[in-house]
């Protein structure tokens, strides 16, 4: 008689319940009757899983396509599991060689730990408190003796780690590969073993580092963790996995407007995967929106401002959300002048003969984060002073007070001028 025959009407409700939740925009489960075994156990004796997130401090901002997981990880709190949160301040200094080309530098204890201490508050605006354990691997990585590293190292074959696409590749290009990056997967594996995860989860990209903790909890006798995989987001380009360093990205503790107008960027094919992996909203309000767009009843630029005004009330609350939403509408819609723009101050002194090169101009108001990031604007035709186009990155401006400088759709600076 098999397991799932075994369990009591009531058990097999509740697991069935857990299971469909659980589901739900995942990409893989494996194998997911060790999870249906996992969740009965659970349910059975009233003891949480323990679920596993790893995270590697390299950078300090999480953005919309982080919290695919971390919506998953909310689920689980909400089935009454927990959550244990692995910051990598160990791992870190080594960093992910996950999809690298060639051995990433190494980053420094105060790098990791401020990175670290960013993600944790940021994570809560996700995660219950309550219910997360936050460890640092650091805890049981950095004690380790040369001789038990020896022994973790002995549980894993060079063979098994060229079979990673990455290593793979570079291996058979003759580009080097350091040591300690193959200590990277063992490291995060060994986490599993130290916490005696029952889950992990991570984006299909980790698929071979989340194996290696099931392959490593084996080999130190350990009942083999579950591992579930989120689908990777694509970024504001709809092509490319949504990633800081190629600007396709939302940022959840970028101000409201600016969220707000990005999320409306994004390609209508995408909508409903970002409603379904990144919003907090309820699976048949999802159905609805999902059928209003396919039966044409929604039209695509309402679903998507539906979106974007869930992601601002998500991470900055109902009143921003509202706000930003009438900002884009007088700004967008209606073609007008947000109704508050910032003021910068500039002083005389500052000018010369009254004006100022564009290309300051647009970093001294914030618009611009360095002389080539402001003169790829203005080659783009994305700058306007006072609503005309500016193009030529040579340009000597005058400067007045009350002028308005718009880099793009969505920012603006207003030029207060003083004297001295």
């Amino acid at each position: 008689m098999s397991m799932e025959t075994e369990m009591r009407p009531e058990v097999r409700e509740e697991v069935e319940r857990q299971l469909a939740i659980l589901r739900r925009g995942t990409a893989e489960i494996i194998p997911e009757e060790d999870l249906v075994g996992k969740l009965r156990r659970s349910v059975e004796t009233g003891k949480p899983l323990k679920v596993k997130l790893g995270l590697d401090p390299s950078a300090p901002d999480i953005h919309i396509g982080h919290t695919v997981v971390l919506h998953k990880l909310r689920q689980f709190q909400e089935l009454g599991h927990i959550v244990q949160l692995v910051i990598g301040d160990f791992t870190g200094r080594i960093g992910d060689p996950t999809g690298k080309s060639e051995t990433r530098r190494q980053l420094t204890e105060e790098e990791v730990k401020a990175n670290a201490e960013t993600y944790t508050r940021q994570l809560f605006k996700i995660l219950s408190p309550e219910r997360t354990e936050v460890h640092f691997n650091s805890t049981w990585l950095k004690p380790l003796t040369f001789m038990e590293v020896t022994e973790l190292a002995s549980k894993c074959t060079v063979a098994r780690m060229l079979e990673r696409d990455d290593f793979a590749k570079r291996y058979h290009s003759g580009q080097a590969i350091s040591v300690h990056e193959f200590f990277y997967p063992l490291m995060q594996g060994y986490d599993s073993v130290a916490l005696k995860s029952d889950v992990e989860l991570g984006g299909t990209d980790q698929k071979f580092n989340l194996l290696m903790g099931r392959q490593l909890q084996r080999e130190y006798g350990q009942p083999e963790q579950v591992i579930m995989m989120m689908p990777l987001l694509e970024g504001l380009d709809g092509v490319k996995k949504m990633s800081k360093s190629l600007g396709n990205y939302i940022g959840i503790d970028e101000p409201p407007k600016e969220m707000y107008g990005k999320t409306m960027s994004i390609p209508d094919e995408l909508m409903l995967k970002y409603y379904e992996l990144a919003t907090d909203l309820p699976p048949e309000e999802l159905d609805r929106i999902k059928e209003g767009l396919e039966k044409g009843t929604l039209h695509p630029r309402d679903a998507k401002m539906r979106l974007a005004h869930t992601f601002v009330r998500m991470y900055h609350g109902q009143e921003a959300a509202d706000e930003a939403e009438r900002h884009f509408r007088t700004v967008f819609q209606q073609g007008k002048l947000p109704e508050e723009i910032d003021e910068v101050e500039i002083s005389a002194s500052e000018l010369k003969d009254g004006k100022m090169w564009i290309v300051r101009l647009l970093n001294r108001l914030g618009l611009a984060g360095s002389n080539g990031e402001a003169r790829r604007f203005i080659q783009q035709s994305a700058v306007r002073i006072d609503g005309e186009k500016v193009t030529d990155t040579d340009a000597e401006l005058p400067v007045s007070d009350g002028m308005v400088v718009q880099v793009g759709k969505r920012r603006f600076a207003k030029v207060k001028l003083v004297q001295g």
